[in-house]
């Protein structure tokens, strides 16, 4: 015990001797970390302005800056990446200003900084999404959060859904619920937008859709409706949300329209599709429930992936141009039913290496253990024209478990197969250029030499269950129809764009 006590005086002496010391020369509130490998912690990663504007608009967010360690820290200088020519403003201390220097924050402590932005929400040449950045330097290590505000009147539409193993999404129409998306404001879309079991959506006339980036879509879930109602004067267009010229003809900025099995016919009339990985996927996920897809009247361009992915689906189509795909532009995998008449499917992809033909046709899938499941096929092609720069562009690859068939009446085909067997081909041609006017510039109407002028069969429009008299721009066929989706106009060349 005598032993303890004396410990304890001796102890108590060192202490008190050293307390004046610790507070004249060590003040931890004075000590400020130099090291460049220090970093701050922040509230978010990125700070967003979600208040749909009405008109000019201005609205504040804060950031809240940590400093997680012991000893203070010296924020060499804070700044908005875009300067003086940023619609954001901060107010870092109480002090307004796009660049501030020499911000202290005491061990364990934090700081506040309120950020402010003006948008003219009425300004269509304001892109929809307003991207800035606040830049922090401490230590000479840079790190930075992102300010992100929406600069146009739009309807937003953000994910608020993530089941492990699916994108993000957000129901825009529940089970038993008829939606309707109109021209009045575009649409943008933040993850998938879906439509839930027995759901609808209808899309009217002139609806512009955006999807914000590669993990953006559309998911038409199995036994939901989707029918998008465009018109020559007014198509529905779907596209990525960058609107600046340099991405008007950049592919893969969103992902893809799914569409699953439905218990009623979905139809697309009058629709542009662009610019993504996959136009369309049509896909089956458990069993056909009679429905099909009715494709009519609409461009799919430039995706990095497939114009069109089918997986034992049914699909009806006609007057449709589908382009410049940097794999296939129509896979019709897994069996299924199709009828194409008067479609163009022309591949002049150029942005990269394509090892793949336009147009793939399948009845089977085989799984990791090598157990192939073929399903039934039947394919239909009428007056269409099929082509691009590969030497092969048609491949076929069937499983004799399920029976298939297919057939092109009155084609241009670009192969390197025989297409002499009657009961693949009537009056089907092969290898011929057929002349488009500016297939650089997505341009498909037929030039004055081409050699699909007048080639097609007049009973392909008479047997057809669509009116399909008139082509994708409203010109009338005559009684020896051009093959594919324009008829050829002697006197001018009538442009889409």
């Amino acid at each position: 015990m005598k032993m303890i006590l004396r410990y304890l005086r001796h102890f108590a002496l060192i202490m008190t001797a050293a307390i004046p010391v610790f507070f004249t020369s060590c003040n931890k509130d004075d000590i400020i970390n130099t090291d460049p490998g220090i970093t701050l912690s922040f509230s978010t990663d990125t700070v967003f302005f979600d208040t749909v504007f009405t008109s000019l608009g201005s609205v504040t967010q804060y950031l809240k800056i940590y400093n997680t360690d012991e000893n203070k820290v010296n924020i060499s200088s804070i700044r908005l990446a875009g300067g003086e020519a940023s619609p954001y403003r901060m107010n870092v201390n109480g002090t307004p200003a796009t660049f501030v220097e020499n911000i202290e924050i005491r061990g364990k402590d934090s700081l506040f900084i309120f950020i402010r932005v003006t948008i003219n929400p009425d300004d269509q040449n304001s892109p929809f999404v307003v991207n800035d950045s606040i830049v922090f330097e401490t230590n000479g290590n840079l790190q930075d959060v992102n300010l992100v505000s929406w600069g146009q009147n739009a309807n937003y539409i953000l994910a608020d859904t993530y089941i492990q193993g699916f994108p993000k999404f957000k129901i825009v129409a529940h089970e038993f619920e008829e939606i309707t998306w109109t021209a009045e404001k575009p649409y943008v879309i933040y993850g998938y937008a879906v439509v839930d079991s027995n759901g609808i959506l209808n899309i009217q006339a002139g609806t512009q859709i955006h999807f914000h980036d590669a993990n953006s879509g559309l998911w038409i879930y199995k036994g939901g409706n989707l029918k998008v109602n465009g018109t020559f004067d007014a198509p529905v267009v779907f596209q990525g949300d960058r609107l600046e010229e340099f991405y008007d003809d950049l592919p893969g900025q969103w992902d893809r329209i799914w569409i699953n099995e439905g218990s009623v016919n979905n139809v697309i009339n009058y629709a542009i599709i662009k610019n993504g990985f996959i136009g369309i996927q049509a896909e089956t996920l458990q069993e056909q429930m009679g429905n099909q897809l009715i494709l009519t009247n609409t461009i799919i361009e430039n995706m990095t992936g497939y114009g069109l992915l089918s997986r034992f689906y049914n699909i009806t189509s006609n007057n449709c141009l589908i382009a410049g795909c940097g794999q296939y532009l129509a896979a019709l995998t897994w069996g299924g039913l199709y009828d194409f008449r008067h479609c163009t499917f022309a591949n002049d992809w150029a942005s990269s290496v394509r090892l793949t033909p336009s147009l793939v046709l399948n009845n089977y899938v085989e799984d990791q253990q090598g157990t192939v499941y073929a399903f039934e096929f039947d394919a239909y092609f009428g007056n269409c024209i099929i082509y691009g720069r590969n030497g092969e562009e048609f491949l076929d690859v069937f499983s004799e478990e399920a029976t298939y068939n297919y057939f092109f009446d009155n084609c241009l085909l670009k192969t390197e197969k025989e297409i002499t067997d009657p009961a693949h081909y009537l009056n089907s041609f092969k290898n011929e250029d057929p002349l488009f006017v500016n297939p650089d510039s997505l341009d498909y109407q037929l030039d004055t030499l081409s050699p699909a002028i007048d080639r097609g069969n007049p009973q392909v429009l008479i047997d057809s269950p669509f009116d399909i008299t008139i082509d994708l721009l409203q010109v009338n066929r005559s009684e020896s129809p051009d093959l594919g989706t324009y008829e050829f106009v002697p006197s001018t060349y009538l442009r889409r764009r």
